[in-house]
């Protein structure tokens, strides 16, 4: 076989075959395009004339770009459609193309190259995108250890290949031990209070596999309907205790690896000149360092906790109510129960009773009217384009002009080979330097509701608030200008990498945007005024739960970054039960392994760790910056097009707390999120 002729992977496609891609392709391309690769940064380290932004940063932002997309390919589909023969040819290309990242930013004559070129009258004088680039790219190469001595750039290669390798194991270890757990059970006996829509998943699941009766797993669309509503108080507690030991089975045990990945983050920090990888990584962020992102997550743990701790209280006596004063305490597979028990009986509001306005075609097509509304551009789906999985689709998306600017590909469905929870990946940024306007192309997953027979996916609220959130990431990329491609769509800081995907939750909560799709899928009636009401109500039933949540991972990661010493705090599992029993309910138990699952901060050699503050960062940007659509009006084709020019379309060409001015004319306020959730201090 010619690799370069016959190999899929060695030039970037668009769309991608991936009719055509085996595993058989992935380390003959990887290795040619890791060679290819090396080759040219010798000839850019090396050339012998004036140095100019072309031959140096346009080449360098070139330099990488057909290996990392070939990269991301094979990393995607070991993430949605996992064999052991991609997995082992993926594990392998693995730490070869580590060591090659790793050796681009330590090289010596590179690094030299780009000193050189920023001496120049030329770079003295860039502006924009350019000018941003040239100072990022200095920035990243010293905290990379480009000024390091030889010995310190070493160990630097060995902690980063070894936390490549660690961090491919721990996701693996999480995929395949969610997706080996099922509970089959004979009859419905023991699922009494499972609404109709899982019940039905869990025998469709059954049947899928070759079994009579039920299967209930791990995946999302199964366990939060289980943990949530069965009456039978024993199963939900062998589910509970099953979810949080993923990662602990001995064949697949990630709690030695997150010590390791510990332990080589702090020491990556400490050879590079800071105090912990939470400064490291937050050097170029929003928040600036750990301290500043440690002290966001004190000031609102603070202004939340009265109201979580009075949640908390009335979901008590709430139970008592129901059970008598001798009712036993609430254990943490109770309380998803006994919430929504109180939900119901507070709101007279089932999430269910909304799953038949919320077919997912129907919620694609209202989606893509306010994209075309808000935004200016329009989406079309395209058939005959080849996916990974027969749920795949493909769309195109056209400016207001009809011209083709980016397309993207959808899998929204849960297999036991794919990754849990929901995510977009961009997969090529087309050229937009001279004027040219090569489409880009991405792709957003999700784990929903599956159709059962001839029925379409009825969607939950929360499932409908991930495709919008998906959606808005999808856009920050398809939307881009920015002609530096290392600098477009989501290459931004990660806590300002939320704010396009966030802002689009807040659709699906206006009347407005809701009658244009949410549309029963047998009558076409829209939501009842009564039951929209109720929705609306309901939104935030135990809002300060629903936040201290989100604030415990954020900091159970920044304290595991920033102060965590295992010869002083001992085994890490303890100290993070420690940390998370800060936020919670009910008492931590001993066997909760939540961090072993925790693949946002120990699946990837970076990801969110250190950063999943970000979350909550950026709920205070959108909260605020829809204000400004609630004003103008949501539908106001005028601030959405100030929000591409400001956010959309700017990627990292500018720093993103200009770019919040240059849409809201100011910084962002924290009162708006507060508000927005009912949680402003005044209202206790």
């Amino acid at each position: 076989m010619s690799i370069t002729v016959d190999n899929p992977l060695m030039r970037i496609r668009n769309p991608i075959p991936f009719d055509q891609i085996r595993p058989e392709h992935v380390e003959p391309a990887i290795d040619a395009l890791i060679a290819r690769a090396r080759a040219d940064l010798e000839m850019l380290a090396a050339h012998p004339g004036p140095r100019t932004f072309e031959n140096t940063l346009g080449e360098l932002d070139r330099l990488t770009e057909t290996l990392g997309y070939a990269m991301n390919i094979v990393g995607h589909l070991e993430g949605v459609a996992t064999s052991p023969e991609l997995r082992a040819a993926y594990n392998a290309v693995l730490p070869k193309y580590s060591a090659f990242v790793t050796d681009l930013v330590l090289h010596e004559g590179l690094y030299a190259a780009l000193k050189e070129y920023a001496a120049t009258e030329e770079a003295r004088g860039l502006t924009g995108a350019r000018a941003r680039f040239l100072h990022k790219t200095l920035e990243d190469f010293r905290r990379e250890g480009a000024e390091l001595s030889p010995e310190g750039k070493a160990r630097l290669k060995e902690i980063e290949l070894r936390l490549s390798e660690l961090t491919t194991r721990y996701a693996e270890n999480v995929l395949d031990s969610t997706g080996a757990f099922e509970l089959l059970l004979p009859d419905a006996e023991r699922l009494r209070g499972l609404p109709q829509s899982a019940l039905e998943a869990a025998r469709a699941s059954a049947r899928s596999r070759g079994y009579d009766g039920y299967r209930l797993t791990l995946h999302a669309p199964s366990y939060i309907p289980a943990i949530t509503y069965l009456e039978d108080a024993e199963l939900r507690r062998e589910l509970y205790l099953a979810y949080f030991s993923r990662g602990t089975e001995p064949e697949r045990d990630n709690r030695p690896i997150i010590a390791e990945v510990l332990a080589l983050r702090a020491e990556k920090a400490r050879l590079l000149g800071y105090a912990n990888f939470a400064d490291l990584v937050l050097a170029d962020r929003m928040a600036g360092n750990g301290e500043r992102a440690f002290a966001f997550e004190r000031e609102m743990t603070e202004q939340i906790r009265p109201f979580f701790e009075r949640e908390n209280a009335e979901l008590r006596a709430f139970r008592r109510e129901l059970e008598g004063e001798d009712a036993p305490e609430l254990e943490p597979w109770d309380v998803s129960y006994y919430a929504e028990k109180q939900r119901q009986a507070r709101y007279d509001f089932d999430d269910e009773a909304l799953r038949p306005y919320f077919p997912l075609p129907g919620v694609l097509e209202g989606l893509f009217e306010i994209t075309r509304r808000v935004f200016g551009v329009t989406v079309r789906e395209r058939e005959g384009v080849p996916g990974w999985h027969e749920d795949v689709r493909f769309y195109d998306i056209f400016d207001a002009q009809d011209v083709h600017i980016a397309s993207f590909y959808t899998d929204w469905f849960p297999r036991d080979t794919k990754r849990g929870g929901a995510w977009m990946n961009n997969l090529v940024t087309g050229d937009r330097s001279n004027g040219r306007r090569e489409p880009h192309l991405a792709l957003m997953c999700g784990n929903m509701t599956m159709p059962v027979g001839d029925r379409p996916a009825l969607l939950t609220h929360d499932e409908v608030e991930t495709v919008f959130h998906e959606f808005g990431h999808l856009l920050h990329h398809a939307l881009t200008e920015v002609e530096v491609k290392s600098l477009a769509g989501a290459n931004v800081a990660w806590d300002f990498v939320e704010l396009p995907s966030q802002i689009m939750e807040n659709w699906t909560w206006e009347r407005e945007a809701l009658d244009l799709f949410a549309r029963h899928y047998e009558t076409g009636e829209p939501i009842p005024q009564d039951l929209f009401e109720r929705l609306i109500s309901a939104r935030n039933y135990r809002a300060a739960n629903a936040a201290m949540r989100q604030l415990s991972f954020g900091t159970v990661d920044l304290a595991m970054h920033v102060e965590y010493d295992p010869a002083r705090d001992g085994d890490v599992m303890d100290y993070a039960r420690g940390i998370l029993g800060q936020f919670a309910v009910t008492p931590v138990r001993p066997d909760n392994n939540f961090i072993a699952a925790f693949t946002h901060i120990f699946g990837d050699a970076v990801g969110y760790a250190a950063g999943y503050y970000s979350y909550k960062w950026a709920e205070v940007l959108d909260a605020d910056a829809f204000t400004r659509f609630r004003e103008e009006g949501i539908f106001n084709a005028r601030t959405g097009s100030d929000f591409v020019r400001a956010v959309l379309s700017r990627g990292n060409s500018e720093d993103p707390a200009q770019l919040y001015r240059e849409f809201m004319g100011r910084d962002p306020e924290p009162k708006a999120l507060l508000a927005r959730s009912g949680l402003l201090a005044e209202t206790v």
